[in-house]
């Protein structure tokens, strides 16, 4: 691996679930016991608040029984370490990424810990309990949802994504499918700058082609020694 100064790392599902939280979408098609389409998009939120609420609220206490894992804190050590540029953009809803330590963080498809309000417009940190529909702290409305991308939505971040991309000197995939749009195409962008690029992935994903290298197997086995290697190497 030739000199690096930039780098951009996208996590996904398969890192969060050695903590023991489910993947997105499991082999039978659902998510915890529910299909998508009845959770993660505007029109279920409009067809059935309470459902919707519940099952996010549901997720949110979740989050008390599990802890970051040995590749969230490589990562967050990565953080702190790396003296050049570095973005950690994770499709996760999770907090275990903060949780580890990990500060140069963006969440594409929003957090569980966080509301968004339909009245104002605002972000706040999200109740325990949206299903009892607490007032907005900004504006007092009773529109809060959870603050998490839904299918047919827009994912946050993408202009400063785009433009970490296209700087970067590594691009580094872990635990992604790689078989969502966008980011299932971050790696060609990252290609088409120049930069290097590496899966770690316990399966060869969707867009396996277009990785420099791959390394098969368990996110907490591998991505501690990766970030070793990284640490290793003096930056460009």
């Amino acid at each position: 691996m030739q000199q690096i100064s930039n780098i951009v790392i996208l996590t996904g599902a398969g890192v969060s679930a050695e903590s023991g939280l489910a993947t997105f979408r499991g082999p039978d098609g659902l998510w915890e016991g529910q299909r998508v389409e009845d959770v993660a998009t505007p029109g279920a939120f409009v067809a059935d608040p309470h459902l919707v609420q519940r099952f996010y609220d549901e997720r949110r206490a979740s989050l008390a029984s599990v802890a970051p894992n040995a590749a969230h804190e490589a990562l967050a050590r990565l953080d702190e370490e790396w003296p050049g540029e570095l973005l950690l953009v994770t499709q996760n809803v999770d907090d275990l990424h903060e949780r580890a330590g990990t500060k140069r963080l963006l969440h594409m498809h929003g957090e569980l810990k966080s509301a968004w309000c339909l009245a104002c417009d605002t972000r706040s940190q999200s109740p325990d309990r949206l299903l009892d529909f607490p007032p907005c702290p900004q504006c007092n409305e009773k529109m809060l949802r959870p603050d998490i991308v839904w299918f047919g939505e827009m994912p946050y971040g993408m202009e400063r994504i785009e433009s970490a991309l296209m700087q970067a000197d590594l691009f580094v995939s872990i635990g992604t499918s790689g078989a969502v749009y966008p980011a299932a195409g971050f790696v060609q962008t990252a290609r088409y700058r120049g930069a290097q690029t590496v899966e770690i992935n316990l399966e060869p994903s969707a867009g396996s082609i277009y990785f420099d290298e791959s390394r098969m197997g368990r996110a907490t086995e591998l991505v501690p020694p990766f970030v070793e290697e990284l640490l290793g190497r003096p930056p460009a």
